[in-house]
């Protein structure tokens, strides 16, 4: 199982992490930040479990966050 947090009261919008993972990413209409999908938040933290086949795309969303607020980790 992956684990990944998203910190998305930092988002700036690159959008990178859509291009590079879409099954688990979308920008938002409303204020333009990415949006991990089917997380849950913890006091800013958006936490998803996902299938290990996930875990490459997620790491280089990961990488290439410029604000470095996607952490990654294999369970």
């Amino acid at each position: 199982m992956v684990i990944i947090t998203h910190q998305r009261n930092k988002c700036i919008g690159c959008n990178y992490c859509v291009e590079l993972a879409f099954n688990h990413w979308r920008m938002s209409k409303k204020d333009g930040k990415a949006t991990l999908l089917n997380s849950v938040d913890k006091k800013g933290f958006h936490t998803a479990h996902v299938d290990n086949a996930e875990y490459d795309d997620n790491v280089r969303a990961a990488n290439a966050c410029p604000v470095n607020i996607i952490k990654v980790k294999m369970t």
